[in-house]
């Protein structure tokens, strides 16, 4: 049987075709038009705008629906005299500008969320959700609101132990380093990487941008590991400047 005139290249899908559909969702990806870069309290992260596609709507096949539409966020102990005190500035954007409902459960103790009929975006309902778990784990309001109007932003939580196990007084000494001294430390990696830091214990809460997070986490993580505070600072400022020049 005679297979030279046979190209067998012929019955193969081309190499390349989806090679090119990646470079050109990179490429339009990358160029980041009508992206704008704002800050909002000290946070940076990006402009939201309102984008003109029609969302498909899909049929909830699930049985119970009330589930699906709706959101609960624990309240530790330590945390109800805080939420009573700023319920209304927690109340307010979420019902007048998101458009849902939200009540605090005093059996479960609960924040729960829900759709309403006027939702017009169902995102809203877990955008809510990560603005009331940011002031449930420390921030303050008006920091927690960066997540609603600003897009890009997430907050990241780990332990000290994760980067070093640490016990006793060097775990103390670890949170005082990470602190400084009347809290200049952390002040001073804040406003460096346009970050905001909540230290609860022995937890450390981050609140940015996925860049400027990893900015702040090699800082912290620097100081829990013995590197001494003036060489974290200049370092920090360096990589900023890059950062700078690049926008």
């Amino acid at each position: 049987m005679e297979t030279e005139n046979i190209n067998v290249d012929e019955f193969l899908p081309p190499k390349n075709a989806v090679k090119l559909k990646n470079i050109k969702r990179r490429a339009v990806s990358e160029s980041g038009d009508g992206m704008e870069i704002e800050e909002h309290n000290g946070i940076q992260g990006k402009v939201k705008h309102s984008r003109s596609r029609p969302k498909k709507v899909k049929k909830n096949t699930e049985p119970n629906e009330a589930k699906v539409n709706m959101r609960k966020v624990a309240v530790p102990a330590h945390r109800y005299t805080p939420l009573k005190e700023n319920w209304l500035k927690i109340f307010t954007p979420i019902v007048e500008h998101l458009l849902l409902q939200v009540r605090f459960n005093t059996k479960t103790r609960n924040v729960e969320i829900k759709v309403g009929p006027e939702t017009k975006d169902i995102a809203n309902l877990q955008k809510a959700a990560d603005f009331v778990k940011a002031f449930i784990y420390g921030f303050d309001v008006e920091d927690a609101l960066a997540l609603l109007r600003l897009d890009d932003l997430f907050v990241e939580s780990f332990e000290i132990k994760d980067v070093k196990n640490l016990q006793g007084d060097h775990m103390g000494r670890a949170i005082g380093r990470l602190a400084g001294k009347a809290g200049r430390t952390k002040f001073t990696i804040e406003n460096v990487t346009k970050t905001r830091i909540v230290l609860a214990d022995s937890k450390i809460h981050i609140l940015g941008s996925y860049q400027n997070i990893a900015l702040a986490r090699r800082a912290i993580c620097n100081l829990i590991m013995g590197s001494p505070p003036s060489k974290v600072y200049g370092n920090l400022r360096n990589v900023a400047n890059r950062v700078a020049e690049r926008f």
